[in-house]
């Protein structure tokens, strides 16, 4: 279950995944596989190619990118979460969901 997003930021989102860019968002969520985790960040592009080229800079392989909806994405949580979004700085996510 994801929340702590409005539909605003979540339509900018899915936008600029299928206009290829690489874009990233990041919200509460809750899943039972991982309780430790309070948040998660997707990185997401239509651009197959360039996501997984992406990816691969941090360490993500080319088989973890999500496939299952309109907007292939990786799913990001803990540690790698949190160096990705400071090597992309993205300051405002992290200060918003806690994670600095």
């Amino acid at each position: 279950m994801a929340f702590g997003i409005n539909r605003s930021e979540l339509t900018e989102w899915k936008r600029r995944v299928k206009q290829g860019e690489i874009a990233l968002i990041t919200h509460y969520w809750i899943h039972p596989k991982f309780p430790q985790y309070r948040t998660l960040t997707k990185a997401g592009c239509s651009d197959l190619e360039k996501l997984a080229e992406w990816g691969e800079q941090y360490g993500l392989k080319r088989e973890w990118i999500h496939l299952r909806s309109s907007y292939p994405h990786f799913d990001l949580i803990g540690s790698k979460q949190r160096e990705i979004l400071f090597r992309e700085q993205k300051w405002d996510q992290l200060k918003r969901f806690g994670l600095i």
